[in-house]
């Protein structure tokens, strides 16, 4: 005889939630030059994202019902570990596209106002080089800080999630650290230094040594093929955004 049923009350129970979800703004139906701009602009930080779930709005898109390959574009952005489960701003082609891909259609509300646009342009400014890419994001100021105080080897990565990182110790060549606020590196800072990872452009990278193979604030770039300016190499100095170029000053003691 089998057992009685269980009470389904008491297993499980369905509500009403509300997602907020980042929303990848898509403005080219062309992945071929979608992928090279995700790798301009995220190929030196694999470790951006970690399965975070993401809307695909086609608001740019829709009025010209241009056709995309979704389960391609699934899994390009897969390879940033960005995980798409919904579309927005679609027509109804792409929405049926979007479907027999397996993504849903969202409302406008679910998707937050940080977003990752995508724009098809690179340019230098001035020394630094400028990448106009997959990312125009609002970001509200750091709300945690993260503190290293063990040295960074070469080949070695450190990512401060949703806030600001302190380092006690140095960062050796080869050795890399990313923040999505600012930077603080109280000893010589001699890898690579990534603040305003997702786009805030108030981010600022300080340290006490600063001898970097790559700066990076908010997608403005420069390498060790443009030197730092004397009254900043090798001494206490803060790197900061001017419009879309990279200012270098001197912190005096």
């Amino acid at each position: 005889m089998n057992a009685p049923a269980a009470n389904a009350s008491a297993l499980f129970d369905l509500k009403s939630a509300s997602l907020t979800l980042e929303a990848f703004l898509l403005k080219t139906g062309n992945l071929t030059t979608l992928a090279q701009a995700l790798q301009d602009r995220f190929g030196a930080t694999p470790d951006l994202f970690d399965g975070e779930p993401l809307v695909i709005d086609l608001t740019h898109l829709a009025s010209l019902d241009v056709a995309i390959d979704f389960p391609a574009l699934i899994t390009l952005l897969g390879q940033y570990k960005l995980k798409p489960i919904a579309v927005r701003g679609a027509t109804r082609k792409q929405g049926e596209a979007a479907r027999a891909a397996g993504l849903v259609e969202a409302p406008d509300s679910v998707a937050s106002p940080a977003r990752v646009e995508t724009v098809e342009v690179v340019r230098e400014v001035i020394r630094e080089v400028r990448v106009e890419v997959p990312v125009e994001v609002e970001v509200p100021v750091a709300a945690s800080t993260v503190v290293l105080d063990k040295p960074l080897r070469s080949g070695q990565q450190f990512y401060a999630k949703g806030g600001d990182l302190v380092i006690t110790a140095v960062v050796n060549h080869g050795a890399e650290v990313i923040a999505d606020g600012s930077i603080h590196v109280y000893a010589p800072l001699r890898g690579k230094a990534i603040a305003g990872a997702k786009g805030n452009r108030q981010a600022r990278i300080f340290a006490t040594v600063m001898e970097p193979e790559l700066l990076s604030i908010a997608g403005t770039y420069r390498t060790t093929d443009n030197p730092l300016p004397d009254n900043v190499r090798g001494k206490p100095a803060q790197i900061r955004l001017d419009g879309e170029r990279l200012v270098f000053e001197p912190i005096s003691s």
